[in-house]
């Protein structure tokens, strides 16, 4: 029953426990109170009288919070009513100014849904909603307090046309959007514009708090009308790099006057950094706008606004060392080049003093390497598509890309080497623990690389070279430094993905015999480093050296090995020289023998482990690669010895997380397209392959026959699991699928069975199985197609039905058992509410917390009751005694619910069935008390089990309504 609430007292007690109250109860209590306001027909004249005496910010934001629900509810409030709140609201902000900035907000908000809602709503023949503008105006006259509220209205009211509420239809807010474009934005942006002008004309004081907030809410305000989606595309915010600003072709006149670029330059200059960023937000969109806005004449010289702002920012960089401000910049530098060709850059009037102060900024950014790691992201945008433009530039004008692009290229590389001692000594995050951004950032510098790539091959060999002998130095040295031996060890793995990004680079540019010559150079010296990685292993081995030579390996492998290769590339000459590795054969046999010394070597390291596989199965991907790769003694040796005494990684020591078995799924699913090449029907080849499985299984099978050791052999299980679905992904023939059917069933396929039932409430066993499963199953290349003369598909369907139903039982029971846990308590505690004892008054948080949650939402016990009830009547139920357990407390706690859906299953049916389905409850319920008491719950089992035999016997017999159509649920 709700609460009445009158008077101002208890409101304001209701308000301290919703914003400011520690006790939970008091604060889901005072929610509850709060949501029955809202729907109350009091609701208006109590949200007046806490905006009128409310002597608390907080009980102000409650009136303007429900004021705020209830103008937006999908059942509207009279318009004359609408009038009127809007009206209050306007009236009480004007006239109390100072109030808390977030209650200003909030009342504001209550105009900006009241306008959107009531956009097209008539009153006498008039629009009577859209007259917001002319309100404002009134409030520009009145002080600075009341001018910044009336710029928030109109900052509020643009952010909310552009919001789109998906629980109404979408064409209706696209078309108040429209309209609201069409014939208030323009005008809304010009005034926003004038009256910064207005601000700018006068003497900014810093200190002037009520000037700063002025300035701020302008600011946001025009962002809010740049920000607007124009033309309805809802443009994905998280792909700043693709935006475009569709700005309507008459606010041409806006954009084709120099003053409004200068206004926002010239704001930028004067502001404080919290505010001229906003400037600069504002400046991105401004170069984000359309190109198609203006003729070839006019968008040149829209572009050289934009180049003179920015050297003027460049030659006074001090306001840069903010943050915020940096930030922004660098989008806006990538904005130009993503709206505007290189062609059109190179044509401005400064662009070689601009492209110069950019280089020396972007050069600046990158040496202080750990400072806005995804500001930086924007000034490599810029150079990579800068560079990737240079083949199409027609102009006579100098680009100056081929004397900066690799000043850029060098500031990256040194300033990564540079960071790596200072990131080791001084226990700082390294850079290269965040994979997704080094990538992304190499990415986009191997394409800005390439330009003039002969001065960034030779840098990088010099610098390879002299990291590689201070290596080997530090090794051979009688001391052996072990800091310093980690501080070139992370150099190298710096230069490694250097040479990968690099050699990647040739597929995204221009490349010439002389490049593919310089691969090689940087190539020989990464092979070379293998050698002597290699060479220290046991002993010690350097993880981020693996994986940075993992994704070399895998760079030249996309951009030298296979069909794409041209066989007299020039990469192979120079690593013939020194090497002797004449062709992609040769690479391969390298490639093989660092991923088996991986395997075998590193099996703790699991990141090296799973890099390592996933590169053996990109490679075992192709026909052609396939064929070169079986006749390879590596691949032989694989084939043939898959074991944990070869492979770590294959064992079941508890050294291993269950999560690492994972990746032996990739490894077998490699190895068996390796085994699929010459495989054909050779069933003692498969077998012999199989080996090592089989005897794992064997070794379950007898661990289950005997007083087992359960994590042993749940372990063993897993890896199985994990290796046969890898087996079974690759085998896309008939012939070969039915080989792995035949030495699975019978006898492996019902340990599986076995292993379902004894760790059903393990996921981390079930899952790899049930997947396994599910990839049986899987009809690929129509594999499961056996003779018409053989019982596979019938056995394999058994089975599979067999473990799913053996499943679902058991974790059925399972979930009952939980349920009657959680029913016994609610009722002990629920039903039992009115005895106030001790015990109940010390229930934990926790408990006290689902209390609440059931009895705000009775429906969920209710739709638990009619799944089970549903079960007992119509489904195959194999589970009765553990269904019936917590139906009892559901009954007992729903007893008016239970009277309801037996009286909508009895009428469902026909006359002269009835009286026998009321016997049927009648019976269910016979002798049964109001406890939960073992005898009783027993009592109330004996009779379901009766129940459900006479009621499906009832609803059997001729002339009873379709049971599909029952469905308690419904």
């Amino acid at each position: 029953m709700a609460l009445r609430v009158q008077t101002l007292a208890e409101l304001e007690v209701l308000c301290n426990h919703l914003y400011e109250g520690t006790d939970l109860a008091q604060r889901m209590q005072a929610e509850k109170v709060l949501l029955e306001l809202i729907d109350s027909p009091e609701c208006l004249s109590q949200c007046q009288l806490l905006l009128e005496q409310g002597t608390t910010s907080y009980a102000q934001l409650l009136a303007a919070t429900c004021l705020s629900k209830l103008v937006s509810r999908a059942s509207p409030l009279p318009v004359e009513q609408r009038i009127d709140i809007r009206n209050y609201i306007l009236n009480y902000v004007a006239s109390q100014p100072k109030l808390a900035p977030f209650v200003i907000q909030a009342l504001v908000q209550v105009i900006a849904k009241i306008t959107k809602l009531g956009w097209f709503e008539v009153l006498k023949d008039q629009l009577i909603f859209r007259d917001i503008i002319a309100d404002v105006k009134k409030f520009l006259q009145g002080t600075v307090d009341h001018y910044i509220i009336g710029v928030m209205i109109l900052s509020e009211l643009t952010q909310e046309m552009n919001l789109v509420d998906y629980s109404r239809p979408s064409a209706k807010h696209r078309k108040i959007a429209t309209s609201f474009r069409d014939t208030s934005l323009k005008e809304i942006l010009m005034l926003a514009c004038s009256l910064l002008k207005e601000l700018l004309a006068k003497p900014l004081t810093l200190q002037d708090q009520q000037q700063q907030s002025l300035a701020m809410q302008l600011l946001k305000l025009v962002l809010n009308c740049l920000n607007f989606d124009f033309i309805g595309n809802s443009a994905d915010e998280s792909a700043d790099d693709l935006c475009t600003v569709q700005i309507p072709t008459n606010w041409r006149t806006i954009f084709l006057e120099p003053e409004t670029l200068d206004l926002f330059f010239d704001l930028y200059h004067s502001l404080p950094p919290m505010l001229s960023q906003l400037a600069l937000s504002c400046l991105v969109q401004f170069a984000s706008t359309r190109r198609s806005l203006f003729s070839n004449p006019e968008r040149a010289k829209y572009l050289g606004n934009l180049i003179k702002g920015v050297k003027q920012i460049l030659e006074n960089p001090q306001g840069l060392s903010d943050p915020g401000n940096y930030h922004e910049f660098c989008r806006f530098l990538a904005r130009l080049k993503t709206n505007y060709q290189l062609g059109e850059l190179v044509m401005v009037k400064d662009y070689p003093e601009v492209i110069q102060l950019i280089a020396n900024f972007t050069i600046t950014s990158l040496q202080h390497w750990e400072f806005a790691p995804n500001s930086v992201h924007y000034l490599l945008t810029l150079w990579q598509r800068m560079v990737a433009s240079v083949p199409f530039v027609k102009t006579a004008e100098p680009h100056l890309l081929d004397t900066y692009a690799p000043e850029i290229t060098k500031a990256y590389i040194t300033s990564r080497l540079e960071c790596v001692p200072v990131v080791i000594r001084d226990g700082l995050e390294d850079p290269l623990d965040d994979t997704a951004t080094v990538f992304q950032q190499l990415e986009q510098l191997c394409t800005v690389s390439r330009c003039e790539y002969e001065k960034t091959c030779t840098l990088l060999v010099q610098l390879f070279d002299q990291n590689a002998q201070n290596y080997q130095k530090l090794l051979h040295s009688s001391s052996r430094n072990p800091l310093e031996i980690t501080v070139q060890e992370g150099r190298l793995a710096w230069l490694v993905y250097f040479v990968g990004t690099f050699v990647g680079g040739r597929l995204t540019y221009t490349s010439t015999d002389e490049h593919d010559a310089m691969d090689g150079e940087l190539s020989c010296r990464v092979f070379q480093l293998i050698s002597l990685m290699d060479a220290q292993l046991p002993q010690s081995s350097n993880e981020k050296v693996e994986l940075a030579i993992l994704w070399f390996l895998d760079q030249f492998r996309k951009t030298y090995v296979g069909d794409q290769l041209q066989h007299t590339s020039k990469v192979y000459a120079r690593m013939s020289e020194v090497l002797g590795i004449t062709d992609d054969n040769h690479v391969l046999e390298t490639f093989m023998t660092k991923i088996v010394t991986n395997l075998k070597y590193r099996g703790r390291c699991e990141p090296v482990i799973s890099r390592t596989l996933q590169f053996l199965n990109d490679l075992s991907v192709g026909y052609s690669l396939l064929k070169k790769l079986v006749k390879i003694e590596a691949v032989k040796f694989m084939l043939q010895n898959h074991t944990s005494k070869h492979f770590p990684f294959l064992g079941i020591s508890d050294n291993y997380s269950l999560s690492d078995l994972r990746c032996r799924t990739v490894f077998y699913t490699a190895l068996t397209r390796l085994l699929m090449v010459d495989l054909g029907e050779d069933e003692d080849e498969f077998e012999n392959f199989m080996l090592p499985l089989t005897v794992s299984f064997e070794s379950v099978t007898q661990i289950f026959n005997s007083s087992f050791e359960q994590e042993e052999a749940k372990r063993m299980l897993i890896g199985l699991a994990r290796d046969l679905r890898g087996i079974a992904f690759a085998l896309n023939t008939k012939t070969s699928y039915t080989m792995l059917f035949d030495w699975i069933y019978p006898a492996y396929i019902s340990v599986l069975q076995r292993a379902i039932e004894l760790w059903y409430r393990e996921p981390a066993c079930t899952t790899p199985i049930l997947k396994l499963m599910a990839e049986f199953m899987q009809n690929r290349s129509q594999r499961l197609n056996f003779d018409v003369s053989s019982p596979n598909g019938i056995l394999l369907f058994r089975e599979a039905s067999k473990m799913i139903c053996t499943y679902d039982t058991i974790v059925s029971s399972s979930c009952c058992a939980s349920l009657d846990y959680i029913v016994t308590y609610l009722f002990k505690h629920l039903a039992k509410e009115g005895k106030k004892t001790l015990r109940c008054r010390e229930i934990s948080q926790d408990g006290q917390r689902l209390l609440h949650f059931m009895q705000q939402n009775p429906e969920i016990l209710q739709q638990m009751m009619s799944i089970l009830m549903n079960t007992i009547i119509f489904e195959d139920c194999r589970n009765q005694w553990s269904v019936s357990r917590p139906l009892l407390g559901l009954i007992l706690l729903n007893e008016k619910y239970f009277s309801e859906l037996r009286a909508t299953l009895i009428t469902s049916q026909p006359d002269n069935k009835r009286e026998v389905l009321d016997h049927c409850f009648r019976n269910l319920m016979e002798g049964v008390e109001q406890n939960l008491l073992v005898k009783n719950r027993d009592r109330f089992t004996q009779n379901m089990s009766v129940f459900r035999r006479d009621m499906a016997e009832a609803l059997r017999s001729e002339g009873a309504s379709d049971p599909g159509s029952l469905d308690m649920m419904s």
